[in-house]
């Protein structure tokens, strides 16, 4: 149960701000089809968590707890590391037919060395679970992405992303700090 709980907190986190967000509130703003955006974000999600989980849980069993909590605190430090860079909203072609599965590719290409697909990694190994962590992280990123997909073109009018990108970058980076200390006093 830790897993999935951490796992949805860390992805709903590292989401906020990120081109994932940013490309669901351009694809329902474009197509006015929020639902079938959601729908796709589901499937490249879930594809995405799923296999950074698979990963961490092969990656698990070749290194010693010690080294999988470091693992863990790296991936909280990359995740706010990289908050702390602005990110561009895509500007891709807006798709008019297929939605479901064109929004599910393009957010699988968003997705692709993610932050949210590295703390999945991590995380998954540290819990020696994937079927929870990657639910976790696909649920975290859906929480995530859901006020994008339901304001679309106002969402960056009505939400301070700025503020929010940096209170996210820090708190990922204490916790990070955090975790990298508890690691190194492991015996």
């Amino acid at each position: 149960m830790d897993a999935l709980l951490t796992a949805f907190v860390a992805a709903a986190l590292a989401e906020w701000g990120d081109k994932t967000q940013l490309l669901v509130a351009m694809l329902a703003a474009a197509t006015r089809r929020p639902a079938a955006v959601l729908a796709g974000l589901l499937l490249a999600a879930l594809a995405s968590n799923v296999v950074a989980a698979i990963a961490g849980l092969y990656i698990a069993e070749t290194i010693t707890i010690r080294a999988m909590t470091l693992m863990v605190a790296l991936a909280l430090l990359f995740g706010g590391a990289s908050g702390l860079f602005r990110r561009k909203p895509p500007a891709p072609a807006v798709p008019r037919r297929l939605l479901i599965l064109s929004a599910a590719i393009l957010c699988l290409a968003a997705e692709m060395g993610d932050r949210t697909q590295f703390l999945t990694f991590a995380l998954a190994g540290r819990f020696d679970s994937a079927p929870l962590a990657a639910a976790g992280a696909t649920a975290g990123t859906l929480a995530a992405c859901l006020p994008a997909a339901l304001l679309g073109d106002r969402f960056g009018a009505v939400v301070p992303l700025r503020a929010i990108r940096y209170t996210i970058a820090g708190l990922l980076l204490v916790a990070g700090f955090i975790t990298a200390v508890q690691a190194l006093q492991l015996a």
